[in-house]
Formats: C-alpha cells, sequence, structure tokens
C-alpha cells in the first residue's frame, strides 16, 4: 500500500494540518518521501471515517436488492468507513456460522468495514433467544443485537436478552413497535392525513410506550439498551427522562426523519413508506433538537433498498424502507450543521466516534492523529447537487431524495489508509 499525503484539510473545523497514511495508520507527515501521492485537501474538512449502526445489505437472500458490493461502494460513497448489516436476512443472521458468513461477505466487499448484527430471537419470531453468546464468541465478534423489523414485544424475552448480553458487553438495539398498538399493516403517522389518505394508523405511542418498558428493563438488569430509529417527540421525553436517572441507554435517528414529513406521503407514493413512518413537523423538531442535545447520540441511515417489484405497489401493500448511505451526510449538514445546531466536531462524535463506541467497535471513531487507524472522510462544505437515484451505488432505487437539490458533501473516502472512494 503506498503511502498518501493529505495536504492542509481542516481536522474537524478546528484548524489545518497535513496527514500522512502509511500501513493503514496515521503516520508524521515530517516523514513523507519527496515521490508520495498527494491529495490537495485546500478547502476540505477532515473527519474519521463515518460509522453507520444500521444498515441492511439483504445479502444472503435477496442479492436482486443489494448485495455487500454494492451496499458497501454505496456507504464509501456516503463517506463511510464500517456499517453494521442488520439481521433480517435470508437465513436470518441468528447463529455463530451466519454471523461469520455476513462478516466474511464484507472482508470481501472490501469498501468497508461489515460488522455483522446478530438477531435477539430465533428467527426473528420474538419467541426463544437466539446464539446470542455463541455470536459473541465467535470470529465476528458480534456485540449488537437486534430484530430489527419487529420489536422483541415480549417483556420477558427482552429482559432474558438484556441479562444474557451484559455478561460480554453487548447491546440489544430495539426496534420499538408495540404490535398491539401498531401492527404489520400501519404505515401512516395516526392523524388525521391517514384518516384522510385511508391508510392504517401508526400512533407515536406504539412507539414511546416500548421505549418507555425497554428503559426500564434496562434499568432492572444493568445492561446496555439502543433504540433503533427514534422517530416521536414522546420518544425523546423518555429518553431524557431515562438519562437523568443514569440508565444506560443510546439511540440513533435516521435522516429521513429529520428532513421529510408526512406531507410527502400525501401523493401515496411508496418511495416514502418506511418504517417507523414519517412525522408531522412538531416530531421533526423535537428530534433535531435532541441531536443537538445529545438526547439521541448519532445518526444511523436504516439505508433499506428494495428490488423494484417489492416497491411498486400501492402504498398500504409496497415494502417499507429507503435508501440513506450515500445521502445521509449531506441531510445532517443540511438539517443541523448549516443552521448552526452542530459543528464539524460534533457531526463527527454523532456520526463516527458515538457508534463505534456503542458497537465496540475499537479501530473506528478514532482521533486523525499519529499511530490511529487511518479511517477518512474528506468533506467540501459548500459542494450541493441534485440527487440522481439512476447515478447511485445502490442496487435499488427507493430513494427518497431523488430530484432533491441537497449537500454532497464527501469528496474521498479512505478505509484503513486506503481509498474506496474519490469523487470523480
Amino acid at each position: 500500500m503506498s503511502d498518501v499525503l493529505v495536504s492542509g484539510a481542516d481536522l474537524l473545523g478546528r484548524g489545518r494540518a497535513d496527514l500522512l497514511l502509511r500501513d493503514g495508520r496515521f503516520a508524521d507527515p515530517a516523514t513523507a518521501a519527496a515521490d508520495v501521492e498527494r491529495v490537495d485537501a485546500d478547502g476540505l474538512v477532515a473527519l474519521p471515517g463515518l460509522v453507520d449502526l444500521h444498515t441492511h445489505l439483504r445479502e444472503p437472500g435477496r442479492e436482486d436488492a443489494e448485495t455487500h458490493a454494492t451496499g458497501t461502494a454505496a456507504a464509501a460513497r456516503g463517506g463511510f468507513t464500517a456499517v453494521l448489516a442488520m439481521a433480517n436476512t435470508l437465513p436470518v443472521t441468528d447463529t455463530a456460522e451466519a454471523a461469520e458468513h455476513v462478516a466474511a461477505l464484507g472482508e470481501r466487499a472490501g469498501h468497508t468495514q461489515v460488522v455483522p448484527v446478530g438477531a435477539v430471537s430465533k428467527g426473528l419470531d420474538g419467541a426463544e433467544l437466539a446464539e446470542l453468546g455463541l455470536m459473541a464468541r465467535s470470529s465476528a465478534a458480534v456485540r449488537v443485537f437486534s430484530d430489527d423489523g419487529h420489536c422483541v414485544a415480549d417483556a420477558r424475552l427482552m429482559r432474558r436478552a438484556l441479562e444474557y448480553v451484559r455478561a460480554f458487553d453487548g447491546v440489544i438495539a430495539q426496534h420499538a413497535q408495540d404490535p398491539r398498538l401498531a401492527g404489520p399493516d400501519a404505515c401512516c403517522h395516526e392523524g388525521e392525513l391517514s384518516g384522510r389518505l385511508g391508510l392504517p394508523g401508526w400512533p407515536a405511542v406504539a412507539e414511546s410506550s416500548v421505549v418507555a418498558r425497554d428503559v426500564q428493563l434496562a434499568e432492572l438488569t444493568r445492561s446496555r439498551l439502543h433504540v433503533c430509529h427514534v422517530s416521536t417527540a414522546e420518544t425523546v421525553d423518555v429518553l431524557r427522562w431515562a438519562k437523568l436517572r443514569g440508565i444506560d441507554v443510546t439511540a440513533e435517528v435516521a435522516p429521513h426523519h429529520l428532513l421529510l414529513t408526512t406531507a410527502d406521503v400525501a401523493g401515496y407514493d411508496p418511495t416514502f413508506k418506511v418504517n417507523p413512518p414519517l412525522r408531522p413537523d412538531e416530531h421533526l423538531g423535537a428530534l433535531r433538537d435532541a441531536l443537538a442535545d445529545g438526547t439521541i447520540d448519532t445518526v444511523a441511515t436504516d439505508h433499506a433498498p428494495h428490488a423494484r417489484h417489492d416497491k411498486e405497489h400501492a402504498f398500504a401493500e409496497a415494502a417499507s424502507g429507503m435508501l440513506g448511505l450515500e445521502t445521509a451526510l449531506g441531510v445532517v449538514v443540511e438539517t443541523m450543521l448549516l443552521p448552526g445546531r452542530l459543528n464539524w466536531g460534533e457531526v463527527a462524535e454523532r456520526m463516527s466516534v458515538v457508534p463505534a463506541r456503542i458497537a465496540r467497535l475499537r479501530g473506528q471513531g478514532r482521533p486523525l492523529a499519529v499511530g490511529e487507524p487511518a479511517n477518512l472522510t474528506l468533506v467540501d462544505p459548500a459542494a450541493r447537487a441534485v440527487v440522481d437515484r439512476a447515478a447511485s451505488a445502490s442496487l435499488s432505487q427507493n430513494n427518497p431524495w431523488h430530484g432533491r437539490y441537497l449537500p454532497d458533501p464527501v469528496v474521498a473516502t479512505f478505509w484503513a489508509g486506503r481509498p474506496t472512494y474519490r469523487r470523480g
């Protein structure tokens, strides 16, 4: 691997410096050879490589929607050097062998680190614990477990899972959706719009009530809880209460819940069908406030590619989910950085440092300093572009940002010192 000298980058918006990438780590720039490959980073901001806690790569089982190769290429395009691959594959990632297979697929793809998320329950059916300990002790070293797409609705099973993972410092990541309040058909925020459109309602309380139960279980078990894709103001209130009590809970928000609203659903376009659903403006304001003050710890994409034949249905029958890896940082710049809610250092905390800490990834989210792993994202703060779904690295085109003029900041991504994306 040849050395790369990145010259004049603005490190997290705090001042300019040179960075030398050598043998997968940052080295002293003064030791660069005269003929070293040079990257002119004048005007660019340097961030530690981004980490996504919530990616659906679909492989194995749904390679018509995404593969590790295409999904991680999209991740690198979005500035990510590590993604956590959710367990709802075919077969489900609920055994040590399945987790090791996912990790091996990611290693072969080569664009980012791929870390498997293990299922909480066998087959995601919410009845019996999956092989949590075996997955943790496998070569995949699983530390995050989630039935995402399904809520662990049984309180006894959730308590057992939290107790079990405490022994190896694992975390349970909950998809909070009370199935009796928001069943499998629920697809639109419950309110005036759902009634007018005739779509099954998904009330905010179906999320917040599960989170209220789970933070108390986390307190009881003295274990770690992570709340996936927070979408309601009520859930933010529960998280604030829990953190004031010292409960070990973290939470994520998806980019689409920071910018898109129920108004986008009014045209019945299934591209905007997502679970949990898009919410009204007052919820978006609460989510932005919570991300700014740290009540919500991180941004996670919930990148959910779907083949065209799964999306091209009437809204209520279409698959839930949307793309997010390539546009996540741009949405955060638009909603949080440009309005002054976050600075670049805080963006790095919420999109790199904190997610790496939650997932216990020792080589990610590290400082841009000599001796540290050379995971690096270079961004142009001023760059904007019209999003074109046809230009995506993903296999799928269920892109809710198509045709929007958004920040397009990522210029280059380096994972372990190796370039995995360069603009142009």
